[in-house]
């Protein structure tokens, strides 16, 4: 009885990280908008190596990319803009 307990509050607990990291990058991304904050005129070709910058996960955890970067992994990022919105 214990063990099916412990899985679904696993689970219970790996959904709140998940939308507490989703409502962060949102207020994040909100308030950059409101300020205009983050605007660049970066231009990057087809082989050019991606800037460091810094990323609020899913997971709840925050990824830096110069910290990924010569782990002899190849890195992808992938985003869902409309992940946890209905939309």
């Amino acid at each position: 009885m214990i063990r099916p307990l412990m899985q679904v509050m696993q689970h219970v607990m790996q959904w709140l990280r998940m939308i507490a990291a989703t409502i962060g990058a949102a207020a994040t991304g909100a308030v950059s908008m409101a300020t205009g904050g983050a605007r660049t005129n970066l231009s990057l070709a087809p082989g050019d190596r991606a800037p460091d910058f810094t990323l609020p996960a899913s997971d709840g955890r925050t990824y830096h990319l110069g910290d990924l970067i010569g782990c002899g992994e190849t890195i992808v990022i992938a985003w869902f803009p409309k992940a946890f919105t209905g939309g």
